[in-house]
Formats: structure tokens, C-alpha cells, sequence
């Protein structure tokens, strides 16, 4: 039992290989169509930044969300379970009335807060206290940049029709858990906040989710899903391949293979 990216990367202790993909992937990456986006970018230099790469992403996602106008405590909803789990409830709030727009204040309280979800995602032994988690002024200022850039991919691609995606009575005894960034009318999308573009392992990912989502509660809404993309808010790119250009026993070999489902319950 493992998530979706658990699944693809494999969990050595608990017996769980890697998924062993096609040469180039069972979708190859060359095939996304790349579109940029025009404004300012942030400066490419990572490892200067004073906060985990993992964490910014988080902390640019859940912040656009909060700027497109859901609450902060929907946005940050990940962040506040993890909080539960280390009973840092009062300080999750704490940090969330913090929060307030794209100021380097608001932005700092987000990065702590965003410190929570390593208690709800990788559990107990990955959380480290947030108190240690400081975002300096260049960390605040690519953070900023990329939400605002990550705004004008909404003005462009938007509205947000989900967001927090999950998939209720799609998960099997393989693939248990998981959650996707959002989706629009006709797309599902993946936050990637990488100097690099996606990889084969991303293209795996993102299709996981739409037939995950295929196979859910939510199986109407996936039905209307027209192409499968990436935005980078980095670099400014988005990458997309349309699912009509999907091969079929690909996709049905993801469902079944690696993802679980029974071959009589296959879609593809």
C-alpha cells in the first residue's frame, strides 16, 4: 500500500520497487507540448534560497490558492492536519492569521505553516519543528514571484473548478492514497517548482491521477478532462499532451499494473 508518488519511486522497506517504466517512459516527456509565459521570473538559483525546494513549492501553491480567494485554512488544509497530528493546532492558527497577502510577513508565517504537512504526508518521524524554518528576503521575494506568475496561468488557463484534488473509491490495495494540485473545465493539473522541466516520472504521476480519478466518485468530472498538464511557475512554462493522444494499452497497462486495478475494471 503506498501513495502515488510512493508508488513510482517504490518504498524499499515495506517491499514496494520502483514502477519500471518503458524506455522513456510510458509517457515520454519530449511529447508535452512547452508554452511561456510572459512576465518577470524568479532567479533560478535554488540553492540559495533558505528554505527546502519541497517547501517552497508547497508554500507557492497553497498561497496562490489563498490569493485566488479560498480561506486560509482551506488552502493550507494540509498543513493544519499535520498540525493536528503534532498538537501544534494553536500555532498552525497562530500562523495562519499571519497570512494576510504577498508581503515578506505573510510569506515567512506560510513557509512555517507549510512546515506542518511532512507530519501528515511522510508521518511523526519526518516532522521537524517549524520555529527553524525561516524564509529570507530573496526566499520571499522568488516565492512572490511565482505566485504572481502562477496568478496570470489562471487568468490564462483558469477558472479553478477543483483544487486538493483526491480520489474517493478510485484508490486500490496498491495505490491507497494521493492527491492531486487542481483542475480546470477540461484539465488536470501539477504544480512543479523545479529548475528542470517534468519528467517521466511526473507524466506517470499526472496520468495516475486522471485515472485514478476516472475510477472515483468524481468519475464525471474526469470524463470532461481534455489534456493532462504541468505548470512550472519558475521557470514560467506550462506543458501539456492532449489524453485523445494517449496510446490505450499504455493506459490500461498503468491501471493494471501499476496502479492495481482488476483487469475486468479497467477503463482502457
Amino acid at each position: 500500500m503506498a501513495s502515488v508518488t510512493q508508488r513510482i519511486n517504490g518504498v524499499p522497506h515495506a517491499g514496494i520497487p520502483p514502477v519500471k517504466q518503458p524506455r522513456g517512459g510510458y509517457i515520454n516527456p519530449k511529447r508535452l507540448t512547452a508554452v511561456e509565459l510572459e512576465g518577470p521570473k524568479p532567479a533560478l538559483e535554488q540553492k540559495k534560497e533558505s528554505v527546502s525546494a519541497n517547501l517552497v513549492g508547497s508554500t507557492v501553491d497553497y498561497l496562490t490558492r489563498f490569493m485566488e480567494g479560498v480561506s486560509v485554512k482551506e488552502a493550507f488544509k494540509i498543513s493544519f492536519l499535520g498540525a493536528d497530528i503534532v498538537g501544534e493546532s494553536a500555532n498552525a492558527i497562530r500562523l495562519a492569521e499571519g497570512i494576510t497577502g504577498l508581503d515578506d510577513a505573510s510569506i515567512a508565517n506560510a513557509c512555517k505553516l507549510v512546515g506542518h504537512d511532512s507530519a501528515y504526508r511522510a508521518g511523526l518521524m519526518a516532522f521537524r519543528p517549524v520555529e527553524d524554518i525561516e524564509a529570507d528576503g530573496p526566499t520571499c521575494e522568488n516565492i512572490r514571484t511565482m505566485v504572481n506568475l502562477s496568478l496570470e496561468f489562471f487568468r490564462e488557463y483558469g477558472p479553478v473548478t477543483r483544487d486538493g484534488i483526491t480520489f474517493e473509491g478510485g484508490y486500490t490495495d496498491l495505490v491507497n492514497t494521493g492527491d492531486g494540485d487542481f483542475m480546470t473545465a477540461d484539465a488536470v493539473w501539477d504544480f512543479k517548482v523545479s529548475v528542470k522541466p517534468p519528467t517521466n516520472k511526473h507524466t506517470l504521476q499526472i496520468v495516475m491521477y486522471w485515472l485514478l480519478g476516472m475510477h472515483s466518485v468524481y468519475a464525471e468530472d474526469y470524463k470532461a478532462v481534455k489534456r493532462l498538464g504541468f505548470f512550472n511557475p519558475r521557470l514560467g512554462m506550462v506543458y501539456t499532451i492532449d489524453v485523445a493522444d494517449l496510446d490505450r494499452e499504455m493506459l490500461r497497462e498503468i491501471e493494471v499494473k501499476v496502479i492495481g486495478y482488476d483487469s475486468e475494471k479497467a477503463i482502457f
